[in-house]
This record gives C-alpha cells, sequence and structure tokens, in this order.
C-alpha cells in the first residue's frame, strides 16, 4: 500500500533546491551590501567564462551549480540571457482588499514559540513588513500572496532522473483552487460550503496506464494551526483512503519531492516555523516563461536539465531572502534543517529555494521557473499554478523536473476553466475522490 502511494504521489508535485554555501547563505548577498556591483544590465549573458562576475545576483544553489562542486553541474554551454525586469501590477481587488484589512490583522504569539494571524480577510497580510518578526511576516505574504481562484492542467509531466541517469515521466491531471479569502470578480471571498478549508489541491494519474486514476487530494485550511489533510484514490480498492499527516515530510516514490512543497515551492505549517530574514537583494529569477516544448529531455539543457534560452530572459527581481526552520518543539523527525527561500517583493512567490539536511548542509536546490497566465477580468498574473519546478538533489544525485504544462498543453483559470472543474464535491472533498472510475 505504501509503495501505491507513493507511486500516486510521485506524479506532480513541487521541488525545493539546498545552498550551496553551507554554512553562510548569505554569502553573495556581501558584494550588493558593500556597494561593490551595479545590477546587470539587459543584454547581457551570463556563461561559464563569465558568471562569478555576477555570482552575487544568484542564489546561493544557483552559484554551487556554476561552481561545480557537486556532480550536479552546470553544462558548458549554459547561457542566461538578461532582459529586462518586467513588473505585472498586482490585480486591483487584490490590492484594495489590504488597503481594506491589512491594517486589522494582528501577529499572536503561541505557545512554544510559535505565531499565527488573527482578523485576517484577505490581500497581503503585512503589505509593508517590519520588525518584529518580519521574516514570518514575509512568509505571511506568500502564503497569502495573490493566485486565481481556480486554475485547472489537464495535462502536466513529471520526470525524474536517478542517480545512474535513468528517466522516467509520469503525467498527471491537475486542480487547485482557492476557497476562502478570494478577491477575484465575480466570487464570493468565501465560498459556501467549504467548510473552513482555505486551498485544495487535486491530482490524478493519467500516464503510466498501470497508474492511471491514482489521485491526491490535499486541503488546507483557514485556521493556520490545523495540519493540512491528505487522501489517496486507489483504483484497485476503488475508494480513498486518509494518508497520516506524518507522510508529509517523506519523499514520494523515486522523486526528490515533498508535500512540503506544494503550492509552488512552499506548503508547511506556518505556525511551527522560526523565520528569519536573512537578505534583501537583486536576484536573477526566471519569469514569464514560455514551457518548453515536447517532454523532457527536451528543450533542457542537459545533462543538468538547466532552462535553454528558448524559455525567455531572465529578469533581476527584487527579493526577500529568508530561512524557515521548524521550532524545536516540532523538529524531531522532519526532513529538513532549514529552507531557504527567495521570495519576489512584488509578487510575494518564491522563485528559488536551497533545502538543507538536518546537519545543516546543502541537500537540494529547487528552482522555480515562473509562467505568466493571463486571468480573465484580471490581466498577467506571475504566481497562477504554471511554472516548471526543477529539484536537484546533491546528496544522493537525484533529479525532479515537473512541467505544469508543457507548451503543448493548456492552462486554464477562474472562469476559462471547462464547467466540468467546477464541480467542488468531486474536487475539494474526498469522497469526490470516489467518483474517479465512475
Amino acid at each position: 500500500m505504501t509503495v501505491v502511494i507513493g507511486l500516486i504521489a510521485v506524479v506532480l508535485f513541487a521541488v525545493c533546491p539546498v545552498s550551496a554555501v553551507a554554512q553562510s547563505p548569505t554569502n553573495n548577498s556581501k558584494a550588493l551590501a558593500d556597494g561593490a556591483s551595479e545590477p546587470v544590465a539587459p543584454g547581457t549573458t551570463i556563461n561559464m567564462q563569465n558568471w562569478r562576475q555576477y555570482q552575487q545576483f544568484m542564489p546561493d544553489g544557483m552559484a554551487a551549480l556554476f561552481e561545480g562542486k557537486y556532480a550536479w553541474k552546470m553544462p558548458n554551454d549554459v547561457a542566461l540571457e538578461v532582459g529586462p525586469t518586467i513588473i505585472h501590477p498586482l490585480p486591483r481587488n487584490y490590492l484594495a482588499a489590504t488597503e481594506r484589512y491589512a491594517g486589522q490583522v494582528r501577529l499572536e504569539e503561541l505557545p512554544g514559540g510559535g505565531l499565527t494571524l488573527r482578523n485576517y480577510q484577505g490581500g497581503a497580510p503585512f503589505p509593508n513588513p517590519q520588525e518584529p518578526h518580519k521574516g514570518w511576516k514575509i512568509l505571511a505574504n506568500l502564503w497569502y500572496r495573490y493566485s486565481p481562484h481556480l486554475t485547472v492542467i489537464p495535462y502536466a509531466d513529471g520526470c525524474l532522473v536517478d542517480h545512474y541517469g535513468s528517466i522516467n515521466c509520469n503525467a498527471a491531471e491537475l486542480v487547485e483552487r482557492q476557497l476562502a479569502f478570494n478577491t477575484d470578480p465575480g466570487v464570493p471571498a468565501t465560498i459556501p460550503g467549504s467548510e473552513g478549508k482555505f486551498v485544495t489541491q487535486w491530482l490524478m494519474v493519467l500516464e503510466p496506464e498501470q497508474l492511471r486514476y491514482a489521485a491526491n487530494l490535499y486541503i488546507s485550511y483557514t485556521d493556520l494551526s490545523r495540519p493540512d489533510d491528505q487522501f489517496a484514490f486507489i483504483p484497485a480498492l476503488r475508494r480513498y483512503q486518509p494518508i497520516s499527516t506524518l507522510a508529509r515530510c517523506s519523499p514520494t516514490h523515486e522523486t526528490d519531492a515533498t508535500t512540503e512543497e506544494l503550492r509552488e515551492g512552499f506548503d508547511s505549517n506556518l505556525t511551527q516555523l522560526k523565520v528569519d530574514l536573512l537578505a534583501e537583494k537583486k536576484v536573477l529569477s526566471l519569469v514569464d516563461i514560455s514551457t518548453p516544448q515536447g517532454r523532457f529531455p527536451q528543450n533542457f539543457d542537459m545533462p543538468l536539465g538547466w532552462p535553454t534560452p528558448s524559455w525567455g530572459k531572465w529578469q533581476l527581481r527584487d527579493v526577500y531572502v529568508i530561512s524557515a526552520s521548524k521550532l524545536p518543539a516540532y523538529a524531531s523527525g522532519y526532513c529538513y534543517g532549514k529552507r531557504v527561500l527567495y521570495v519576489d517583493k512584488q509578487f510575494s512567490a518564491p522563485v528559488w529555494e536551497d533545502l538543507y539536511d538536518m546537519q545543516m548542509q546543502p541537500w537540494k536546490f529547487m528552482g522555480l521557473f515562473l509562467k505568466t497566465c493571463n486571468v480573465p477580468q484580471i490581466g498577467p498574473v506571475n504566481s497562477c499554478g504554471g511554472l516548471v519546478w526543477s529539484y536537484w538533489d546533491v546528496k544522493n544525485t537525484h533529479a525532479t523536473f515537473f512541467v505544469d504544462p508543457n507548451a503543448a498543453h493548456p492552462i486554464y483559470t477562474n472562469e476559462d476553466a471547462p464547467k466540468e472543474y467546477y464541480d467542488l464535491v468531486r474536487f475539494t472533498t474526498a469522497p469526490g475522490l470516489n467518483q474517479i472510475m465512475r
């Protein structure tokens, strides 16, 4: 049964990288802080010959891939073509909710040192995060960042590269829905009957045939302290069953992902985390991508699986660099010693992550390469569920690549989604999983 559940989850779940500079994730920030370098000019191409000149603008994990200190390293022909920084304004209704409600949001300290929010109703809870607890406030903005009420990806790829270089690919159908704190036009702030749910994530395996119809449902709640619920549909049994919350940290079978990286890179319990602000800096990020044509490894720069110039131009983005680790009361048995997130200041989503093991040594590097969606009645949105997630496990020489979706398949948001995806019972409840194969 465990193997079956692992295979279900294998199909399409989030990714995370780790920092290459083990004890010093802020090393690359120092040059900027000292005023030693100017920003990278549009038109610049960064390659193996000149990368050190721009190292201070890279996440630590990316710099480690250039340095070649692990088995995973940059290809000799790597080329990061830098373009202008493009800012897509946040949706008008989300900004209005921020202005209306942010002033009433309060932090509350919990026993054991954790934090939670009170009086949050929508928008960004901390539009100008300040001390105390600035790092945690930045992470709360990430948690409540704007994303469409409904995102549907009918066909998404997940490809796994093992220690020997063998490639295994799967495909799945994905549906993500926000059920509370909505700000999209025509969508209720709270969906009737949502029973305290915040976000649901549903996926069903399409390929390979022997795993077809295996499915997972993940539910996050408006109460930050309430653990997520997870359910799996087992085709052989033709029914769903709950998955223990202790399994959130377990690597899914043959992948480098855990459910702690759902929702485009982060899906952990905020009330259990200590969060530190490490730096504010400019970082090279790949946003506004054209997703690659074909299935991995087509249009990836191999053997690393790095984005090729056909994906788009890199942008120099303003980011917060924060470090999140479990508070001592919750650290026992957890997978990561810390997670370093590079959070875009403008749209509050992670654009890169470095993951460390419990000995604080680099474990995984995760590149989050974002596709911009044109959301109905809103316009272009950076954080919409469309992206390529790339995990490089530098301890075990594994890699995992999720393409949500590739260029041959659509991504739907809000009212553009086909009507069958509006079924709340089917896509947001555990009993709805039992409708599969009927």
